[in-house]
């Protein structure tokens, strides 16, 4: 099935919806968090030397790299899409031009954790990079909103009709010590510090005048093809037995979920003025692991799309982008785009179960998106028109880059 099928199979249901009044529709989005959420950040701050500057990133949609760690749109571009606002840039090329913010931005980097660095030097861990912690990502916000309205009052005005978008975030802190070695226990031992870090940057924006805020949980990590590379082992018992994912890793993944329900409930009470939504991408994406040809994928949906190595097609020696890689002729049919990050397909097919109510709680208000699940895939190849000069012009931003690279 084509990639144009599984967005017309997506949303066959909502089609017929009637339209509803668009009045208490979001004016913009803002958003944070790491590599499943960058839109262009990480590029920015590397120079434009990193592997997603260089096809197959970004083939499927944009036919081009634009810093994005996927074949194509991401879930914040899908809900932009359904609530009719333009993709939204990165914050960091744009710094000195706040006009480009009207309709939000997004602060969110590539290996970004919910943790300051400090966390983790105390403890002897490696950080990728320093200053692109949720903290930072916040700071950046408050720097661009002092830019945006004169006073706390006109803030509030104009940030009770965006939408808050807190992540994903907290995943990479755990990658980054699993992938180092650390213990598990000692791991967990992490997951309370990082819900924390989660509830105080959605307690400091609804201070600022946050009203609406979608909050997703965690991946089933244990279904990633490189966990599943990078902890295989012979023994049956570790594994799923109907879809094969690693059992501790999915473990550990709810037990974060776990937490972070827990902590929005108390959110919840504590401002009962705001909505704070809670995404549940683990089911979602176990929805689609479960019963993967029902929804268009693979029979067989642990494997990446893009990369190399016998198992799983992941190997961290030879990652998507990189010499010797290989990428698939069908990421549409694709849950995993290099091991790490999800297909545009993927991403397609959770903002559907997102704005059907099927993954989030509380659901999204009616108002804002009956009538719009139907414009999800759309307009597949053209770049969203909001989007072009970002993309037309990125090299100019990124030394060292060519148009030919992007071309």
């Amino acid at each position: 099935m084509g990639s144009l099928s599984i967005y017309l199979l997506f949303t066959l249901i909502v089609v017929s919806t009637p339209q509803q009044s668009t009045e208490a529709c979001f004016t913009s989005i803002f958003s944070f968090g790491d590599s499943n959420t960058d839109c262009g950040n990480l590029l920015f701050i590397l120079n434009n030397l990193h592997r997603i500057s260089r096809l197959p990133y970004g083939e499927t949609f944009f036919h081009r790299p634009t810093g994005r760690f996927s074949d194509g749109r991401l879930v914040v571009d899908f809900l932009a899409e359904a609530f009719e606002l333009p993709l939204l840039l990165p914050n960091l090329p744009y710094l000195d031009d706040d006009r480009r913010f009207e309709n939000g931005a997004n602060f969110a980097v590539g290996g970004a954790t919910a943790l300051d660095e400090l966390f983790f030097n105390e403890k002897g861990i490696p950080v990728f990079l320093e200053n692109i912690s949720l903290d930072a990502q916040l700071k950046w916000f408050k720097q661009l909103l002092s830019s945006q309205c004169s006073s706390g009052i006109e803030c509030e005005n104009n940030l009770s009709s965006s939408l808050f978008i807190m992540g994903l975030i907290g995943g990479n802190d755990y990658n980054h010590p699993l992938f180092y070695g650390r213990n598990f226990e000692e791991v967990r031992t992490f997951v309370p510090s990082v819900i924390n870090a989660i509830s105080s940057a959605i307690t400091a924006l609804i201070g600022l005048g946050a009203r609406t805020l979608l909050v997703p949980g965690n991946f089933p990590i244990g279904c990633n093809s490189a966990h599943l590379s990078i902890f295989h082992v012979p023994y049956a018992e570790d594994y799923d037995e109907k879809i094969g994912c690693i059992k501790w890793l999915n473990e550990f993944a709810e037990y974060h979920n776990h937490l972070l329900i827990t902590e929005l409930d108390h959110l919840r009470k504590m401002h009962p003025h705001a909505t704070i939504i809670y995404a549940d991408y683990y089911q979602a994406l176990m929805t689609i692991y479960q019963s993967p040809e029902k929804y268009g994928f693979q029979s067989s949906p642990l494997g990446a799309c893009c990369g190399s190595g016998a198992l799983y097609n992941y190997n961290s020696s030879c990652l998507c982008g990189e010499s010797g890689s290989t990428v698939c002729m069908e990421p549409s049919r694709y849950v995993s785009w290099d091991g790490m990050h999800l297909t545009e397909a993927a991403n397609s097919f959770i903002v559907t179960g997102l704005l059907q109510g099927k993954f989030t709680n509380p659901p999204f208000t009616q108002t804002c998106f009956l009538g719009k699940v139907e414009t999800i895939g759309r307009n597949l190849e053209l770049p969203h028109n909001g989007y072009n000069n970002f993309v037309n012009t990125a090299c100019s931003s990124f030394p060292g880059c060519s148009n030919d690279d992007i071309s």
